[in-house]
């Protein structure tokens, strides 16, 4: 079963739990932080954007966890001999003071700390991407300028009941947004054009169980002169309404039903940098995936964990619109993550 929101509606009730377990192809769910009763130690609000194209790419994220906040700046080379680095300074117990907003189609997000600075802005169809750190690689800083426009009228947004009351995840996904601008490391620049250059934005605000694991896989580009891209994801969740698979074609989504993914395992270990495969209940979204570089993290304080493996590379394979129109995918750049997360 997909359950399709198609009108405006609260997103949580007076109890704090969805009025409507779904997905929408719009930001029709409307999202109210004086609504959550789920305990405000659990609600998760973040902001990430990635941007990037088949030469490099850069990750910011701006997140307020209750008691943890945390920003981060990536950056990631994909070619010669693929390397990224990845910052993410975090700060004590924000409960909900970074203000982040209550909706992803205008406001401002940004987060500060002694050295760093991250500011998201989003107002008549552009959304400005900011941020400086002081020491980013071997002591030089990053400077990030960043325009998106672009946007499809379509994206994927989905509301997810948990089984304890009051939990619940609320999420949009933006693909296929065109990008332009800069990122200067120390004294090396690099370009981002309009024409092979896209961002997404994962905008997630809910109330968290403890401990979860999921998995996301995301791609934007161009496909036989048209934009496309595609969001697969699993792991957390009820999701017996809807899932989060969904296809992106000239600014329209199509809904897929259940993806898998397949990740090859070596010494009973996920092996993450050898080829993947990627496959559906009903062979609208048959891929495969082979990386290039695994954006790895992992913290563990007991307590505190999470388990962080983004491999990014390029997806070949086939997927198919609602109509039955099957498209060839080459070498597509994008990820594909799973993430453990004690939180």
């Amino acid at each position: 079963m997909q359950y399709e929101i198609t009108e405006e509606i609260p997103l949580l009730d007076e109890r704090g739990e969805l009025t409507r377990a779904g997905y929408a192809k719009r930001l029709l769910p409307v999202y109210d932080r004086k609504k959550v009763k789920g305990g405000l130690t659990r609600l998760k609000e973040w902001d990430y954007y990635y941007v990037g194209n088949d030469c490099f790419g850069v990750a910011l994220t701006i997140a307020d966890n209750s008691y943890m906040g945390l920003d981060s700046i990536s950056f990631l080379s994909f070619v010669d001999r693929p390397w990224q680095i990845t910052k993410s300074p975090m700060s004590a117990f924000p409960m909900g003071r970074t203000g982040l907003p209550a909706t992803s189609e205008v406001g401002i997000a940004a987060s500060s700390g002694k050295k760093h600075a991250l500011l998201f802005q989003t107002s008549e169809g552009k959304r400005q991407l900011t941020a400086h750190m002081d020491d980013f690689r071997d002591g030089q800083p990053i400077d990030v300028h960043l325009t998106l426009t672009g946007e499809p009228e379509e994206s994927m947004v989905i509301c997810t009941p948990f089984a304890k009351r009051g939990h619940f995840y609320f999420n949009q996904k933006i693909n296929c947004m065109r990008a332009q601008g800069t990122v200067r490391i120390g004294d090396d620049l690099y370009s981002f054009r309009p024409s092979d250059s896209f961002a997404v934005l994962d905008w997630g605000r809910g109330v968290w169980t403890y401990h979860n694991t999921w998995y996301w896989g995301s791609a934007s580009g161009v496909l036989d002169g048209e934009d496309f891209g595609f969001n697969i994801g699993y792991g957390f969740g009820d999701t017996s309404a809807a899932t989060e698979n969904m296809l992106f074609y000239q600014g329209k989504a199509h809904k897929l039903s259940q993806v898998t993914f397949h990740i090859p395992m070596r010494d009973g270990k996920e092996d993450y940098l050898s080829p993947w495969t990627f496959t559906s209940d009903n062979g609208r979204f048959e891929m495969d995936f082979v990386p290039v570089i695994d954006r790895a993290a992992c913290t563990d304080v007991k307590l505190i964990k999470s388990d962080q493996h983004q491999v990014f590379g390029r997806f070949t394979g086939t997927a198919v619109l609602d109509d039955g129109t099957a498209l060839s995918v080459k070498d597509l750049m994008g990820f594909a993550e799973k993430v453990e997360n004690k939180w």
